[in-house]
């Protein structure tokens, strides 16, 4: 492995984690479209800063970018204040129109220099290692490396210093207010970190390539846990994973690396929204299947319950008046025989004691609606649910 390759591998990876990070409060604050009206809505403020400057790599081309991305999220919200329209359609008018006027003063002004849409949409990581920082003749590096670097450093001091802040105001603004910390400065500094974060990243990585960085992991981490610590390291972890594995998918496509990394970013989200083990499909259409199956039996139970004619509650009757098909009521004959809630004598169900007390507890939260949750009078009875 070549030392350009890993300098590719160490800057996706390190935006990976750069953009996770804001990323992860974007999408518990459901707001993970505002990412991507910020990645388009910075280039007005990358055109001017380059007119003041004359020069692409001046640091007040960042600045500039990311208080237009200040600009955005307040326009956003201010047309969202008016009640006309929602979040999403205040997005979708604020971001082209500042999207549009960065075209427009490029197309007028700036057709003679290397400064072209397609550089700021798409980004390419294999020209970032050829791109070196050198001072007084010496190579230090990628200049990417020690952009992203610089910004996940200053990133993860901040996350630390303000954790608290972020978290409390993330959940319950109002609480946050209360307790002396003010939601609109946390929330526009979140935007301010997501600004400097995207102007930094797509230079190397391109505008598409930093939204799915920002909401694909964190996407996917909320999918498996709600502790907001292990969110941001899941977060950081798929955005690594999907880093190297998509660099070395379009080594092996000979494919843009950018489109291959958010080609894995994809894959993962869809492994984890199908096998997650509380939040997945199939852990989803399992559970409905099993509360099917207990409501049948509930039903059954309160049957034999309100029944003691023979012919009532004779194995039979399932299929013949309930009107259960033979493989549902074999189900809920198998679950409420290995729980120990009924007894077959002669094709002849009964209740047994512990069938009866679950029945009549289930009747009394029926009647009375109680506080007590069904599921917890539930998971003391069934030792086995299907």
């Amino acid at each position: 492995m070549s030392s350009a390759q890993i300098e590719i591998q160490l800057i996706a990876s390190l935006v990976a984690i750069a953009c996770a990070i804001p990323g992860t409060f974007l999408v518990l604050r459901k707001m993970a479209m505002i990412s991507d009206a910020i990645s388009h809505s910075i280039l007005p403020g990358i055109v001017i800063g380059f007119f003041i400057t004359q020069d692409l790599n001046n640091p007040l081309l960042i600045f500039l970018a990311a208080f237009t991305g200040i600009i955005t999220v307040v326009l956003v919200e201010r047309i969202q204040k008016t009640g006309l329209v929602k979040e999403d359609t205040a997005i979708g008018l604020v971001f082209p129109a500042l999207f549009s006027i960065g075209v427009i003063l490029i197309a007028k002004n700036a057709n003679d220099v290397h400064l072209d849409i397609d550089a700021v949409l798409l980004g390419e990581l294999a020209f970032a290692p050829f791109d070196r920082l050198m001072i007084s003749g010496t190579d230090y590096g990628p200049k990417s490396l020690w952009i992203i670097g610089s910004i996940l450093t200053i990133t993860i001091t901040l996350l630390f210093a303000f954790f608290k802040e972020l978290k409390v105001s993330t959940f319950d603004a109002g609480l946050s207010a209360a307790l002396g910390f003010s939601p609109v400065a946390i929330h526009y500094g979140l935007m301010t970190v997501s600004s400097i974060t995207t102007v930094g990243a797509f230079d190397a990585v391109g505008a598409i390539l930093v939204v799915a960085l920002m909401i694909a992991p964190a996407a996917t981490a909320y999918l498996l846990t709600t502790d907001l610590k292990k969110m941001l390291l899941l977060s950081c972890l798929f955005g690594v994973l999907s880093a190297i594995t998509g660099y070395w998918f379009a080594h092996w496509l000979d494919a843009s690396i950018a489109g291959s990394i958010t080609t894995m970013l994809g894959v993962i989200f869809f492994i984890v929204y199908l096998f997650a083990p509380s939040k997945g499909i199939i852990a989803v259409l399992y559970r409905e299947k099993q509360q099917r199956t207990e409501v049948s039996l509930l039903t059954f139970l309160l049957h034999l319950k309100n029944h003691n004619e023979e012919n009532e509650r004779h194995v039979n009757h399932l299929n013949e008046h309930i009107n259960w098909q033979k493989v549902r009521s074999k189900t809920v004959l198998d679950l409420a025989l290995k729980n120990n809630m009924i007894e077959i004598n002669n094709r002849i169900v009964s209740l047994t004691e512990k069938g009866d007390a679950f029945t009549s507890k289930a009747i009394d939260y029926i009647i009375t609606n109680e506080d007590a949750q069904i599921e917890d009078m539930k998971d003391d009875f069934f030792l086995f649910r299907g």
